[in-house]
């Protein structure tokens, strides 16, 4: 062959089991390069067949065109192949885009939300320099009325100091005058009235001068006071004028960061919309890469569904080659097998066997069934062999093989397991009688307790009923209450209802009642099994709290007759219960938080 001409067979690779196949298909079969070498081939050795790489099949008697009428399945996977890597490229640009999209959005609200930032502290600073100058006019009153007050103040203050001096320089007159009062000669009695001018004098100069003193005293401290409050209103007067002089600073620096903000936004902006420009340019180049990509992807389905229903094809016929090899294996097998079971079993040759027992032998009739007689006439057809058919042989070696499986295997000892398994049977047997009869004694206690509780239930019910009508009448005058019982005719499971109506009311179900009447109601219910199964001794908690002190009364009489026979501890908060008892008990708690039991024997 020339160089560039090779065996079609020589380009396979593929399962050892398919080459020889695939070399047989493939021969005579030569791949060149171009169609003059393959009529160059032809020519020279017409019992061949060559192919091109466009796919034309030239041979000594026939031409069949490549890819002349279609692209090749090699051409459109180049397609693809290219397609693929394009879209590949379009999706890493549309995710840039993307990516630079998004950071150009975020870019944006970043510079949004700055602006917004920037506007509302510049917001917030206005009000701010608003509330401040407010707070300095404010405070500009305050420090003028304060400086008023002080001057005010101090004229009073200079006043008292006038009126202490004046006050003063008349106490040292007065007190001249009585020294020299005093040194004159007394030639006859002194005249009294002068005298106690001149102490009233003294006494109203002292008093002037105490009332003088007082009042520099409250003026300098009424001064003190609004120096200080002067001082404070200058301090914050200095203090708002200097957080009017930061806002201002805020103000401007807010002013500067806004410029800044729109500046950004401004570009922002514009950068959103190139952005947007490029966006919308690379969706276009993403559609037109997605619609060739759609054409490539169909074309290679198709391409691929015919390599698939090729081999499909083929691998059917490989199966049928391997399951028909396979079956004859498994039929030798299973040949040799029979024929090493007879030898080994039954110690005959093959050919012996099928001699014997062959199907050209006829079948012997098979021995009766549990149950089944024979017919006595050796000529019936039941006691004659038969020919041989598999269909029918095959079904009495099935009832053969499941009849051997019921047997079982044989066991040895099946009859001392008998024996041991009877004398449990007896023992269990005698087990159940005891339980039988353990039964019925249970069941007659059973029956003697229910006769029994049902009579101590029917007395101590009937006594309840018949005290609680008696004690309910005393408790409400007028009043009419009774005990039913909800199933009278089962004395063990029946329920008993409290019919109470009060005098003036028509009701009769107790949770109509109102709280001191159930309250009343229930101590009334318990009193009755208190008179009609009496105890030694019973305690009450509190059961007087919701009465008044008509119901109070009536229940500390029947306390009273329950005094008489029985001992009643009663915890209550009421001084009219206290005041029956024949012993108090109280806990009181000390000063040092610890309880401690009082006790006061009344009778």
């Amino acid at each position: 062959l020339p160089g560039t001409a090779l065996h079609a067979a020589d380009l396979v690779r593929g399962p050892a089991a398919l080459l020889p196949a695939v070399r047989r298909l493939l021969a005579g079969i030569v791949v060149v390069e171009t169609l003059d070498d393959a009529e160059a081939l032809v020519y020279a050795r017409p019992e061949l067949t060559a192919v091109t790489a466009e796919g034309d099949l030239l041979g000594a008697h026939f031409a069949h065109g490549g890819s002349a009428g279609a692209p090749s399945l090699l051409e459109v996977q180049a397609s693809v192949d290219e397609a693929a890597a394009e879209l590949a490229d379009l999706e890493v640009r549309c995710a840039e885009l993307a990516e630079a999209q998004h950071a150009a959005a975020e870019q944006r609200r970043q510079a949004a939300a700055l602006v917004e930032e920037l506007g509302e502290r510049r917001r917030a600073a206005d009000r701010e320099k608003s509330a401040v100058a407010q707070q300095l006019g404010r405070l500009a009153g305050q420090a003028r009325g304060a400086a008023g007050e002080a001057e005010r103040s101090a004229a009073a203050a200079a006043r008292a100091q006038e009126a202490l001096e004046k006050a003063v320089q008349e106490a040292e007159e007065l007190a001249e005058r009585l020294a020299v009062a005093e040194e004159m000669p007394v030639e006859e009695e002194p005249d009294t009235s002068v005298r106690d001018r001149l102490a009233a004098d003294g006494a109203n100069a002292r008093q002037t001068e105490m009332e003088a003193r007082l009042q520099v005293r409250t003026h300098e401290e009424r001064v003190k006071g609004l120096a200080g409050r002067a001082d404070s209103l200058d301090r914050a007067a200095r203090a708002e004028r200097e957080a009017r002089a930061r806002a201002e600073q805020r103000r401007a620096r807010l002013r500067h960061e806004a410029a800044v903000a729109e500046a950004v936004a401004s570009g922002a902006r514009q950068l959103l919309a190139h952005v947007e420009v490029s966006l919308a340019r690379a969706e276009q180049e993403r559609s037109a890469a997605e619609a060739a990509k759609a054409r490539g992807e169909q074309e290679l389905a198709a391409a691929r569904t015919a390599g698939r229903e090729l081999k499909a094809e083929l691998d059917k016929l490989t199966d049928s080659v391997h399951r028909g090899e396979v079956l004859g294996a498994e039929k030798r097998l299973r040949i040799e097998q029979l024929e090493t079971r007879a030898l080994e079993e039954l110690g005959v040759e093959p050919e012996g066997l099928v001699a014997e027992y062959g199907p050209h032998q006829p079948v012997p009739p098979s021995p009766p069934a549990d149950g089944e007689q024979l017919p006595e006439d050796p000529a019936h057809p039941r006691n004659q062999p038969r020919p041989f058919v598999r269909a029918e042989q095959e079904k009495r070696l099935k009832a053969a093989e499941r009849a051997y499986q019921q047997l079982g295997k044989v066991n040895p000892l099946a009859l001392e397991e008998f024996a041991a398994l009877e004398e449990r049977h007896k023992f269990l047997s005698e087990q159940l009688e005891d339980l039988k009869k353990t039964r019925a004694d249970l069941l007659q206690v059973v029956k003697e307790v229910d006769e029994r509780v049902e009579q101590v239930f029917t007395e101590a019910y009937r006594d309840t009923a018949r005290e609680f009508e008696g004690v309910f009448g005393r408790l409400f005058p007028g009043g009419e209450g009774r005990l039913v019982l909800t199933d009278p005719d089962n004395m063990l499971t029946t329920g008993v209802d409290v019919e109470a109506r009060p005098p003036g009311k028509k009701v009769k179900r107790l949770s109509l009642l109102s709280g001191g009447e159930r309250s009343l109601t229930a101590v009334a219910l318990l009193v009755s099994i208190f008179k009609a199964r009496p105890s030694p001794f019973y305690v009450m908690d509190e059961v007087e709290a919701a009465l008044d002190d008509t119901n109070l009364q009536r229940l500390i009489r029947i306390m009273q007759e329950l005094q008489e026979t029985s001992q009643l501890i009663v915890i209550t908060h009421q001084k009219r219960t206290m005041e029956v008892a024949d012993a108090l008990y109280g806990v009181s708690m000390q000063g040092d938080g610890v309880s401690k039991v009082i006790s006061q024997r009344l009778r």
